[in-house]
């Protein structure tokens, strides 16, 4: 019997093409990523450097505590640039920088004793302290002299640096002062208080830093038991604290 032939399935070649994700499946935007994270981070770690020790502060109290207890504050006030609001704490800071600006200029210190430094409830307060010659007006005037000029020129410097608001106060003695037209320690001390103003402000403190300017004649006597005392004779600038409660309640009100 002759054997059958066994018939020949056909032969099936399966090309299966490789399949490519669109762009690598996105990795390169993932490398994309890491890349601008890593410059931004490389650019904040510049722009920190760069700053001010109270902007550092206040950005190192932020991830300290991020709910906001810190004592550190930010602003919001516009024109300040990096600067931030000094709290009771950071003017510490400030009143021996500035004291140390003074022992460190000739031609100030020789009136370090004339120039006192202290912390208030209102904030930090410089006064600048007539002698009985004049220390820092002409007697008697207005016009500030060449060592007026150089103090505040000095602090209009250091003080431009903070965003803190500014006020200025003037005082004298009790000492009778008037002349036929009726001007007395009222109006010179209004006066003095607000050449001390201009000259800061030309100095360069900011446009609208200054928040009052106010004249007390002798109605805040440095030394109440000698009225006639030329230490009551002088300028105030107070540097007003801010603290986050304060800052909060004078935006609700604005």
């Amino acid at each position: 019997m002759t054997p059958q032939p066994i018939p020949q399935r056909p032969i099936v070649v399966v090309r299966k093409r490789a399949a490519h994700a669109a762009h690598h499946g996105g990795a390169w935007k993932v490398a994309y990523a890491d890349f601008v994270t890593a410059m931004m981070a490389l650019f904040i770690v510049l722009w920190l450097m760069n700053s001010s020790d109270h902007m550092r502060k206040a950005i190192a109290g932020y991830f300290n505590d991020p709910r906001g207890s810190t004592t550190t504050v930010g602003t919001d006030r516009a024109g300040a640039g990096d600067a931030v609001a000094l709290s009771r704490n950071d003017l510490r800071d400030l009143k021996a920088r500035l004291e140390q600006q003074i022992t460190s200029n000739p031609a100030l210190v020789k009136l370090k004793k004339q120039i006192e430094i202290t912390i208030t409830p209102e904030g930090l307060r410089i006064e600048l302290i007539e002698s009985r010659d004049g220390t820092f007006f002409e007697t008697g005037s207005a016009t500030l002299n060449d060592n007026g000029r150089t103090t505040l020129s000095l602090l209009a410097n250091q003080l431009a640096q903070v965003p803190n608001l500014i006020s200025v106060e003037g005082h004298t003695d009790a000492r009778a002062y008037a002349d036929a037209n009726g001007y007395g320690n009222w109006e010179l001390s209004a006066d003095r208080a607000n050449a001390a103003r201009r000259l800061m402000e030309h100095a360069g403190l900011r446009n609208g830093q200054i928040s009052q300017v106010r004249g007390f004649a002798d109605r805040q006597l440095r030394v109440p038991s000698d009225p006639l005392d030329p230490s009551n004779r002088r300028i105030s600038v107070i540097v007003h604290y801010v603290t986050a409660p304060n800052r909060d309640a004078s935006s609700a009100v604005s």
